[in-house]
């Protein structure tokens, strides 16, 4: 395996010092590594890819350097403007190296939402005519940068790492939670189920959130009959606007996270603009990626509420226990939408936590079933 510090001297010698992006699974170790040994001011987690992108060409344009930026392939859709518009050879011509996990790799076992991007990836890569590099644990490092970089520099312009599955060697992150809140994911969506109607209309966000909304409903014996929006982070509450509007005599409650919220933040103003009454937004928010890593967001640096209020959202509350949870609900249901509730919790969740066993058509017929629209 490739340990994640002996490739950072390896980009540090050949003048690349500054790291932005997304953080992957596959990628966890290297992000880890990155985020505990480079100062705030050289490494950034961003809202989404393509902000990483601009990232690092305002860095290129300021500084002369080019910069790494990093992404699981989910995020190369993202990219494509700026990639095409900004620093594509016959634009702006900027130079910097992509490292992108090769989830879904064909032949590679993994979830469903990641299949067809993973059979795409290479082809993505060629269409963008950027050079890129397969790498695996086995990779000669003191080769495969060095040549990649001379492409990067030489013809000034993106050049890209392909990632497959257990490059990286282990890191543990020395950092510690950012969140103080104690009440856990999986309590906090057991007690969220069990005040919702069984009427109400459920969009779940991606990652560790839906799956446990899936488990919590498994375990009860209770129809599956809830959105688990297994990918496209950041589009869930977009997803439920949409609900929403074409279903104006149900509650539609989007289950979101602040990871997955930042992601689209003009999301917000959008459904604060258009008001639909019916939508509950729940963020739970603990300051973190933590289907991916853990690695920190800037939820906790931000004021969500006064965001919320300024989209045009009717009410914004904030709890961060069972109790103030329990309290608050019937505020929210008797409350004109649409309103944000903040939850916020600890970072965890349990070691055998398993993923949906249903597909994602049988979950959308199940949810088209219930919300009546099949």
């Amino acid at each position: 395996m490739i340990q994640p510090q002996h490739f950072c001297d390896i980009l540090q010698a050949q003048g690349i010092s500054f790291f932005c992006g997304v953080p992957d699974s596959l990628l966890k170790n290297l992000c880890a590594y990155i985020d505990d040994n480079f100062a705030t001011e050289k490494h950034i987690i961003t809202a989404n890819e393509g902000n990483a992108i601009a990232l690092a060409t305002g860095h290129y344009l300021g500084g002369g350097k080019a910069a790494m930026v990093y992404m699981q392939n989910s995020g190369l859709g993202n990219t494509i403007n700026p990639l095409t518009s900004l620093t594509d050879p016959q634009v702006y011509s900027i130079p910097m190296l992509l490292v992108v996990g090769w989830r879904g790799e064909p032949g590679v076992k993994d979830e469903p939402q990641h299949i067809k991007q993973g059979q795409v990836s290479e082809q993505q890569l060629a269409i963008l005519d950027i050079p890129y590099v397969v790498l695996n644990s086995q990779s000669d490092l003191n080769q495969v940068l060095p040549q990649l970089l001379k492409v990067m520099t030489e013809q000034s312009r993106p050049v890209a790492l392909l990632v497959r599955k257990d490059c990286f060697s282990p890191y543990k992150t020395q950092h510690k939670s950012l969140s103080n809140s104690q009440l856990q994911r999986e309590h906090a969506l057991t007690l969220l189920l069990d005040l919702f109607d069984p009427q109400d209309v459920v969009v779940s966000t991606t990652g560790k959130t839906s799956r446990e909304v899936f488990e919590i409903r498994q375990s009860r014996g209770q129809a599956a009959s809830d959105f688990l929006t297994v990918g496209g982070m950041g589009h869930t509450s977009s997803i439920a606007m949409g609900v929403a509007l074409a279903r104006a005599d149900r509650r539609v409650i989007a289950i979101d996270g602040d990871g997955s919220m930042l992601m689209h933040l003009g999301a917000l103003p959008i459904i604060g603009s258009h008001g639909p009454s019916n939508l509950v937004h729940i963020v739970l928010n603990n300051q973190s990626h933590e289907s991916v890593g853990g690695q920190p967001t800037v939820a906790g640096q931000i004021n969500i509420g006064q965001m919320a209020l300024a989209s045009g959202y009717q009410e914004y509350w904030c709890v961060d226990d069972e109790a103030s949870l329990k309290n608050k609900w019937s505020e929210v249901i008797a409350t004109d939408g649409p309103v944000l509730l903040e939850v916020k919790i600890a970072i965890g969740s349990r070691d055998d936590l398993g993923r949906p066993s249903s597909s994602p058509i049988e979950n959308k017929r199940a949810f088209m079933q219930h919300v009546g629209s099949a």
